[in-house]
């Protein structure tokens, strides 16, 4: 999922509360009527600047209609903050329903628990280009073993730097955690009007690469039996590292422990730190910003020396709504709008990365601003646990409540994860 311009991007499970919560009725059941002709119904998310996107989705639609005598597609953009409150009503009243729908990919496991999406193993299975897929996009439309959509997008993170800082000062980009830490400190000695790295205790996103690169979890199985595993030994390394990057040495809890993912790159970008963790969707930022032209990204560095920490794989997928009575049109058009000349398409006219591993390496090789996110996919991503309790957890500010209470002093390490993890159980239970 993302914001603006996809600045948002992986903020999609806090914005949909209400509908991970709301209630299955009987009225988003299968229609049971595949109708050939007619009209379709898209949602689609409306961009802060829509017209390339516009422009990319009406090659898709020309393409489908040409193909189908008799069919027609409407498109609506919808605003992403207010989609909840849209598709929810869309699985109460199929009349007024889409066709099919753009949604965040860590909506997914909510929509199948509230009924709304329709089950697409078996057309997934047999769509060709389906075999290219990345494991952990793919991993996003699919709960309990079962397909509920297709990829259409996939957004990660990585370390931007400045590169007339560490020039001056001699430094070179750090290769491991520990030289992560060490090399913001000595930034923020030498220049103490910098953040050696900007760092949010509201950057839930931004958090999970330090947990998992010290081989924790956040939580462990499956379907509706998942269990908090943020209070493990290995996950409390990785909260230690992260939240050790606050304080009077590189970024002051004072002023960082509030701070979003937008929050750091704006920081970045302003010329205010010499290093953040921004994602493939922040460079447009970056580039309107003061750091424009003194900046370089690499992946964001892992335990061991030369390694990859893993990144959290955001992004959107499009799905069909189990109520359609064109259930066959609809496939069609979602495999049309998520083919892999649909996500070339699309990476030009918005830099969305594409889903699909070999065109991923296309748009590497002819952008090359893209290629430290390749990498970082290449090597390895993760993703939240495919349970509708997420939206409960984020929403709630579980894990920023745990950062900010080691970063303020008013718990320690243990103890605020074993809160959060008591919280995250809660949640899990309440959605089985």
């Amino acid at each position: 999922m993302k914001l603006a311009p996809r600045l948002a991007v992986l903020l999609a499970a806090a914005v949909v509360a209400a509908t991970a919560c709301a209630p299955q009725t009987s009225d988003n059941s299968s229609s049971g009527k595949d109708e050939k002709s007619g009209t379709l119904r898209v949602w689609l998310f409306q961009e802060v600047n829509n017209k390339p996107k516009e422009k990319a989705v009406d090659a898709v639609l020309a393409g489908f209609e040409k193909a189908h005598e008799d069919t027609k597609v409407t498109v609506e953009y919808i605003p992403v903050e207010t989609r909840a409150q849209r598709i929810k009503a869309a699985f109460n009243d199929p009349k007024s329903a889409p066709d099919v729908i753009e949604f965040g990919n860590t909506d997914t496991a909510g929509y199948v628990k509230d009924g709304g999406l329709a089950d697409l193993t078996e057309e997934f299975a047999a769509w060709d280009e389906a075999k290219d897929a990345d494991p952990t996009a793919r991993q996003s439309v699919t709960v309990d073993g079962k397909v509920y959509g297709a990829p259409y997008f996939v957004g990660v993170r990585a370390l931007y730097y400045r590169t007339d800082v560490f020039d001056e000062l001699g430094l070179e980009p750090p290769k491991s955690l520990a030289e992560l830490a060490s090399t913001a400190k000595k930034v923020h000695a030498a220049k103490p009007d910098l953040y050696g790295i900007a760092v949010g205790g509201a950057y839930t996103y931004g958090a999970m690469p330090f947990i998992w690169a010290n081989g924790g979890e956040l939580a462990t199985g499956k379907g509706g039996s998942y269990a908090s595993a943020i209070d493990s030994a290995a996950a409390r390394k990785g909260i230690e590292a992260y939240t050790s990057l606050f304080g009077d040495g590189n970024c002051p809890a004072a002023k960082c422990a509030g701070m979003g993912g937008n929050d750091t790159v704006t920081a970045f970008a302003s010329g205010k730190a010499a290093m953040a963790i921004g994602g493939d969707f922040s460079h447009q930022a970056v580039e309107a910003g003061a750091a424009k032209g003194k900046y370089a990204v690499v992946p964001l560095p892992g335990v061991e020396s030369g390694s990859i920490a893993p990144a959290f794989a955001g992004g959107n997928n499009i799905g069909v709504l189990k109520s359609t009575s064109h259930r066959t049109l609809a496939v069609d058009l979602m495999q049309r709008l998520a083919s892999k000349k649909a996500q070339a398409d699309l990476f030009d006219a918005m830099g969305f990365l594409p889903t699909f591993t070999d065109v991923r390496q296309q748009v590497a090789a002819k952008e090359p601003f893209v290629k430290p996110f390749v990498d970082t996919l290449a090597a390895g991503t993760k993703f939240v646990p495919a349970s509708p309790a997420w939206a409960t957890i984020d929403s709630s500010q579980v894990l920023p409540t745990m950062f900010q209470e080691v970063v303020s002093g008013k718990k320690d390490v243990d103890a605020a994860a074993g809160d959060a993890a008591r919280k995250m159980d809660d949640a899990f239970g309440s959605a089985g």
